[in-house]
């Protein structure tokens, strides 16, 4: 499917590119994701700023919506997502894994920095 942003997700994509400590604060349903994932794309494989992104999220947010959301959208489809999710082997594994944008759940995030 073709992306078409809104005016809203456009700067927020430019926003992203532009500040390197960013935070998006909008509602549920407003394509959040799309437009990381938009964004981080342009980092990586436009711009090549970013070799790997971490993205902190719900742990049901981490477990589904950025896999399902980078394979609906035709411009996204190139990112590999690995979820940092599981017993400890497997967070591992999923580290080890080469990928650009690792997603770990809140909960696990003192684990990671340990």
């Amino acid at each position: 499917m073709e992306f078409k942003p809104h005016g809203y997700q456009a700067y927020c994509i430019s926003r992203i590119i532009k500040v390197k400590k960013i935070g998006l604060f909008l509602d549920m349903g407003l394509g959040k994701t799309v437009t990381t994932l938009t964004a981080i794309r342009e980092l990586k494989y436009d711009r090549f700023q970013v070799k790997k992104v971490l993205v902190i999220a719900p742990k049901k947010v981490a477990e589904g919506t950025w896999t399902k959301e980078k394979d609906k959208w035709d411009h996204t489809k190139i990112l590999r997502v690995s979820p940092v999710l599981g017993s400890q082997t497997k967070r591992i594994r999923a580290l080890n894994t080469p990928a650009d944008i690792y997603i770990i759940n809140r909960e696990n995030v003192c684990w990671l920095v340990d």
